[in-house]
């Protein structure tokens, strides 16, 4: 497995527990088997996975390793070998998308190597960021697939000296011939969990997506909320973190029990499209959830108590903070609903449980206004 590299001293279990949580990024949706198949494919390529914070790496190819020279664990978005000399590369980016609903799951990068025997007229040379394309890669390429072609040249180091060098037809055919062969794999093994994967985009329930950029900024809140579409009928959920996936039972990273875990709780697939009332249960207290709908209605925040269920049955006490949060022009895009557990222990940092929820709002409030601004809150449709 492949790990973004850290200037931090981290300790023999540090490495363990991030290992574990880059490689549940794959097995959550594939089954445990996958990457044993994804070790036997040929080929240079990388999965990155949106939803975790930063979009680390969570697979690196064994050909990947050999191009760059890097073992596979020291792999990180890195432009250049080990050894400090540039390379040239064809690169096939594509999204990976859940069947049901849409989702965006992992990113494919395809690497290509072009050799230096073939040169075309000097051009403007495409910088190697995997991490800024594949932000961009949904605003750019909204329909971006296996069978989208798109491809770039890149030079690895962004040399002005050398003329840039040219892909050539079977350079493409095996780039395309290498993600045929991983998104069929991928596909295949994630019929195993049911969280059936495709290369094209199916959003099956009318939810708006989420552009990438978005997607991102909210993936590094480390808080436990949702956020919801009031402009839809039932105030749908159209994001959800992976706190709050592990607050209800379901994501736990770094235990033996991942996929107990994954059978007895909600998936993020199950909440995407659900009214947050999909927690509520027989103790729940109606006139907290009618205070909900005042504030919700009115446009107003409000904090409240109230008991709320996990899928397995089990009952917590839930401290949830609501709160409208607005676009650059001060109409209500979404709603955020914070939870917290009070029966658990956490780490405010010195905060108030209160003031740690209000900081969740305020920085999706940074986000989405930044965003609204330039008009990219939302994948442009196709």
């Amino acid at each position: 497995m492949a790990t973004v590299s850290s200037g931090e001293a981290a300790g023999p279990g540090d490495h363990q527990d991030h290992d574990r949580r880059l490689a549940s990024s794959l097995t959550a949706r594939y089954s445990d088997w996958v990457l044993e198949a994804l070790d036997e494919l040929p080929g240079s390529f990388l999965l990155t996975d949106p939803a975790l914070a930063g979009h680390p790496i969570v697979y690196a190819s064994r050909g990947l390793a050999a191009l760059t020279g890097y073992a596979r664990r020291e792999v990180a978005i890195l432009n250049y070998r080990r050894d400090g000399s540039p390379h040239w590369v064809l690169l096939h980016l594509a999204p990976v998308f859940h069947a049901h609903d849409g989702s965006l799951l992992h990113f494919l990068a395809v690497q290509v190597p072009i050799a230096a025997a073939r040169r075309g007229a000097p051009r403007c040379a495409v910088p190697a960021a995997c991490r800024e394309e594949a932000g961009r890669v949904e605003e750019d390429f909204p329909c971006a697939s296996v069978n989208s072609k798109v491809f770039v040249d890149m030079d690895k180091r962004g040399l002005e000296a050398e003329e840039p060098r040219v892909a050539s037809d079977s350079d493409k055919e095996k780039a395309m011939n290498t993600a045929n062969s991983i998104f069929s794999t991928l596909n295949r093994y994630s019929k195993l969990t049911g969280l059936v994967v495709c290369g094209k985009r199916c959003d099956s329930f009318g939810i708006p997506a989420l552009s990438s950029s978005l997607n991102l900024s909210l993936g590094r809140i480390k808080q436990s909320f949702v956020l919801t579409d009031p402009n839809l009928p039932d105030n749908p959920i159209i994001y959800v973190s992976d706190a709050f996936l592990s607050l209800t039972g379901y994501y736990v990273c770094s235990k033996l029990t991942l996929l107990l875990e994954i059978n007895s709780g909600y998936s993020r697939e199950e909440i995407l499209g659900s009214n947050c009332r999909f927690l509520n249960g027989p103790g729940t207290s109606m006139e907290v959830l009618e205070e909900i709908n005042r504030h919700v209605c009115s446009e107003k925040a409000c904090t409240v108590d109230l008991l709320n269920y996990r899928k397995d049955g089990s009952s917590f006490r839930d401290l949830l903070h609501v709160s409208p949060i607005r676009d650059a022009s001060g109409k209500v895009a979404f709603h955020i609903w914070v939870h917290l557990d009070v029966g658990t222990k956490h780490d405010f940092n010195g905060l108030t449980p209160e003031v740690w929820q209000l900081g969740a709002v305020g920085a999706v409030r940074v986000a989405v206004r930044g965003l609204s601004a330039s008009g990219s809150l939302l994948r442009p449709s196709r």
